[in-house]
């Protein structure tokens, strides 16, 4: 199914991209969307693809349709709930012992417009599930990241933000969002199409895993030894995901079948920028991947100034640090 201004760009873009045979790719939301095209496409090129899902049938359903697209692939699922901070530890553990070099990390996996909730751990529903727990992966992987960086070159550590990231009604990250505040960022109501708390709060996610990287690559630009991490963007403009299926209030549930039609590339499309970050050789670090609108080649974004902001980068660290309880230092 293609929309009327898309023009199935996928089958070009994958049949240029080099092999990576030899690396292991680490990605976070495989059960559908973006983040299946990824381990895919990864496969295909010969890549090893480690597969961070929380349990269940479609986790084991979407493992079972990818060995049936690439068969002999190397796909291993490990368990992973983004909402559980424990169960995001112990699968590090597991990567931790199964390898000693990961290539790239991919923090595909998000969640959107979900209620106004506390994780178990008490921090936003939504941003531990988009940043929070990735911040701990990639603060768990970060030395065999750094390893696949001494065996191969060069090593990437890819967010899948969205255009949603600009979006916020607060025109920058705001403080409240980092904290154990869950439950108590604005409640529940929809104000028409794709607006109100519950997407606000999602805004807030998706601008977190720009700054984060942009942040990050700062980091790794400051040390020598890290100079070869590439710390990369990415956003599907709209693409047909499993996200569109959830609360987007009166008007947006009455919209999405026209948008569907007319503006949503397909998942394939939608995973272009995300997997330029994690495969292409001219991606660079520092960069944002995608559409330079709603579809199309995914290009570097220029970033709004609150998406590079000092101040913002500071306080997503050291709030991110507080949340998992430990400090991440490069």
């Amino acid at each position: 199914k293609i929309s009327i201004i898309t023009m199935g760009l996928y089958d070009k873009f994958a049949k240029d991209l080099p092999s990576v045979a030899g690396k292991v790719f680490v990605i976070t939301g495989t059960t559908s969307g973006t983040g299946f095209v990824a381990a895919e496409c990864v496969a295909k090129k010969g890549g090893e693809v480690v597969l961070l899902n929380r349990p269940s049938e479609r986790a084991d359903a979407s493992l079972e349709k990818l060995r049936a697209a690439v068969p002999g692939a190397k796909f291993v699922s490990i368990p992973c709930d983004l909402q559980d901070l424990a169960s995001v530890r112990t699968a590090c553990a597991t990567i931790q012992e199964k390898y000693d070099t990961i290539y790239c990390l991919s923090n595909n996996a998000g969640v959107m417009a979900l209620p106004d909730e506390a994780t178990k751990d008490g921090y936003d529903i939504q941003m531990q599930t988009n940043h929070l727990s990735h911040f701990l992966i990639t603060q768990k992987l970060f030395p065999l990241i750094t390893n696949g960086a001494k065996k191969f070159g060069d090593a990437r550590i890819v967010q899948h933000s969205s255009g949603a990231r600009q979006m916020t009604s607060e025109k920058g990250l705001a403080e409240k969002y980092f904290g154990p505040n869950g439950g108590n960022l604005g409640g529940n109501s929809t104000n028409g199409a794709m607006s109100g708390p519950n997407m606000n709060r999602y805004a807030q996610t998706k601008l977190a895993n720009a700054v984060f990287s942009y942040a990050l690559h700062d980091k790794l630009q400051e040390k020598e030894e890290f100079v070869k991490i590439k710390a990369i963007a990415a956003h599907p403009g709209f693409a047909r995901t499993s996200l569109y299926g959830l609360d987007l209030g009166r008007v947006g549930t009455m919209l999405m079948p026209v948008a569907d039609r007319i503006l949503f590339q397909s998942s394939e499309d939608g995973a272009m920028g995300l997997i330029k970050g994690m495969m292409d050789p001219d991606a660079e670090s520092g960069h944002l991947y995608g559409p330079k609108w709603i579809s199309g080649t995914a290009v570097s974004n220029s970033p709004k100034p609150y998406e590079t902001d000092t101040g913002s980068k500071k306080m997503l660290w050291e709030t991110s640090e507080n949340a998992i309880g430990e400090k991440f230092d490069i």
